[in-house]
């Protein structure tokens, strides 16, 4: 092995890094050599990990399925506002990739309390999809109440189904009905990707009713005390659940390389109440 490559630079030291364990040498001994060559131990053991995760991440992208066209808000040229005809929104946040973009102002204080008031008298155990028949089960890493709306169930369903519509240039027939949720102390949603998974035997039934999920919005009706966050773990993202703004997200295939494994943090103090939207590649029903 030439250890000398090792001081070309940090821009050309990852596919030498590459290189070196893909013909057999072990990681402990590469270590060694580009720290006999001048390295810092420190940050030789950085780039080390970072050229082979990136290398890992290139493989699985090569092995993904095909991508699909998805929702996507229009924020070229970073918009502070964005009106939706009856409602004018604010952008808070949004990342490239994972495509995720944080809302305000998306719900009224009064859409809300009315989400939540109709909601309550129908809220049960939340379920999760089975994957291994295609129906739903009872699982504990989801222990919230929830409830859905028919699509266009009510004047205030069929308002806010066409705000995402014309938020994300997605008819509104190709999204499932609203799905109302509430977490109270100690409730979560441990991390999970809401694709369903292609190899899953239960999938072909699910997929069936309207493709794939391609992308998710949620909306914060009620916020805790504390805890509750939305957390996406696999880029170290963290969402507050602030009353009446809006998350969303989307992945153009169902895979782990879109990067969009979330979850509920567990609520510390009070009550988290969120209501979800998914949307799906064809009509719905």
């Amino acid at each position: 092995m030439n250890a000398q490559r090792a001081e070309t630079g940090v821009e050309n030291i990852s596919e030498w890094i590459v290189e070196q364990v893909l013909s057999g040498q072990p990681v402990p001994v590469l270590l060694e050599s580009m720290c006999g060559a001048g390295w810092d131990r420190d940050l030789a053991t950085k780039l080390i990990e970072r050229a082979l995760q990136a290398h890992l991440a290139a493989i699985s992208d090569e092995d993904a399925p095909q991508s699909c066209h998805v929702p996507k808000p229009d924020i070229a040229g970073s918009p502070m506002y964005l009106d939706l005809g009856d409602r004018k929104i604010s952008v808070l946040s949004a990342i490239d990739n994972p495509n995720i973009v944080m809302f305000g102002n998306f719900l009224s204080d009064e859409e809300c309390d009315e989400l939540m008031a109709a909601a309550g008298p129908r809220m049960r155990r939340s379920l999760t999809a089975d994957m291994s028949t295609g129906g739903e089960k009872l699982d504990d890493v989801r222990t919230s109440d929830g409830m859905f709306f028919q699509r266009g169930e009510n004047a205030l369903v069929v308002a806010i189904e066409a705000r995402i519509a014309r938020l994300l240039d997605w008819p509104i027939e190709k999204g499932e009905g609203l799905q109302v949720l509430h977490y109270g102390p100690g409730n979560e949603y441990e991390p999970h990707y809401d694709y369903f998974d292609p190899a899953e035997p239960g999938t072909a039934v699910i997929v069936a009713r309207g493709g794939q999920r391609v992308a998710t919005v949620l909306m914060y009706l009620g916020e805790p005390e504390r805890g509750g966050e939305t957390i996406f773990p696999d880029i170290g993202f963290r969402v507050a659940p602030k009353r009446g703004c809006a998350l969303f997200f989307s992945y153009d295939r169902p895979h782990p390389s879109t990067k969009t494994r979330h979850g509920g943090a567990p609520v510390i103090t009070g009550e988290k109440w969120v209501a979800t939207k998914w949307l799906r590649e064809e009509v719905f029903d």
